[in-house]
């Protein structure tokens, strides 16, 4: 009578574990270099440098139309502008006049965060010479967001 030997194929639950091992380093070192938190503080960076760029070009088109004049609440003191629909402007700058029939702007931006409840996150300032500067205080990963017109 022969004898029957089985051959047994598949693995072992040992080179299983490996292999699910191995998956997880890779994908942790895949995740470590695609750092998702500093990708997502860029794109918010990105967002607020084109708010500053939009909330300027805004003013002087504003001051174009009215005779180089920039609207009336700007002040020299920096000071963080009211959002669109804010209940209270109380100790911020209000621009409505931008929003105003929607001829410069639909909305004022506002900070991609959302943190602030009345304001929009930027501030605005007219120096003595009378140059604007829009910056964005909130910027992440120590960046420096303003524009000086």
């Amino acid at each position: 009578m022969p004898t029957s030997t089985k051959v047994k194929r598949g693995f072992t639950l040992l080179e299983i574990l490996l292999v699910v091992a191995g998956i997880g380093i890779l994908a942790g070192i895949i995740i470590l270099a695609i750092n998702p938190g500093k990708q997502l503080g860029e794109t918010r960076n990105a967002q607020r440098r084109a708010d500053v760029n939009t909330i300027i070009n805004a003013v002087y088109q504003y001051s174009i139309d009215n005779n180089g004049q920039v609207p009336a609440s700007i002040t020299e003191t920096e000071t963080q502008i009211c959002k669109t629909g804010a209940g209270s402007c109380s100790g911020l700058i209000d621009l409505g006049v931008l929003t105003l029939n929607e001829k410069y702007l639909v909305a004022l931006p506002s900070d991609p965060t959302g943190a602030s409840t009345s304001g929009a996150g930027y501030e605005i300032l007219k120096s003595t010479n009378g140059r604007i500067t829009v910056q964005a205080p909130d910027a992440e990963q120590s960046a420096i967001i303003k524009v000086v017109r």
